[in-house]
């Protein structure tokens, strides 16, 4: 299975690990187990995977934290799996910058369509070509953004939003599609969800560059990207 996608699986229930590695190995990937949270950050610098399965409650080291120092070096795809639905608004990346979420119990079928739908999403931005829009600059392979030269610390979900938005400069997105561009797995959320990231970046947007507006509010129909 030499050049298969390798998927790095965190979870310390050693029953529940082995079964997502058999699916997993089955749709075609390379599947790989740890189960304790202070391997995971050595094992991806010495081996990055192309997606890690991380789990939240782990022993050693919370997967939180993992997921934190994680985004400190690398962009790879993280999917959080939790029992706790109170964390999902910070594992989908208003804090962390996790890539999507799984909620425990859940059927390892469902776990495989989402790794395949991250990793899709992935391949696509790194085929996008980069923007450049009124001094903003997108390097999705490198998950790199910039407004007049300054870095913009951007979670994925808020990436895919900003990327989204640059691609049709002055265009009306309606939350619809602005969901359908950052969620591809046709999940439920609310407008509150695309109005929190939006907050967020607006927010990140002014800081790079506070005598400027970019990203903009219309009224009863969604946002546009225009200096």
């Amino acid at each position: 299975m030499s050049g298969a996608p390798e998927i790095l699986i965190v979870e310390d229930e050693p029953k529940l690990a082995s079964v997502l590695a058999d699916y997993l190995r089955a749709a075609g990937f390379v599947a790989r187990t740890l189960g304790d949270g202070n391997a995971v950050v050595p094992s991806v610098r010495d081996q990055p995977p192309a997606l890690v399965l991380l789990d939240l409650m782990l022993p050693g080291r919370d997967g939180l934290d993992v997921c934190r120092e994680l985004r400190s070096f690398t962009q790879l795809p993280i999917i959080m799996v939790t029992a706790r639905v109170e964390e999902i608004d910070r594992l989908l990346g208003l804090e962390l910058g996790a890539d999507d979420y799984i909620c425990k119990p859940f059927s390892p079928r469902e776990v495989v369509a989402r790794v395949k739908a991250v990793l899709r999403r992935h391949a696509m931005a790194a085929e996008a070509a980069a923007p450049v829009v009124a001094g903003l600059r997108l390097e999705p392979e490198a998950w790199r953004a910039e407004l007049d030269g300054t870095k913009l610390e951007l979670t994925p979900v808020e990436f895919r939003l900003l990327e989204a938005l640059a691609a049709r400069p002055g265009r009306v997105f309606s939350r619809a599609a602005l969901l359908e561009r950052i969620y591809d797995d046709h999940r439920v959320v609310s407008d509150r969800t695309v109005d929190s990231h939006v907050k967020n970046l607006r927010r990140k947007l002014a800081e790079a560059s506070p005598e400027r507006e970019l990203l903009h509010s219309v009224y009863g129909v969604g946002y546009r990207l225009e200096d």
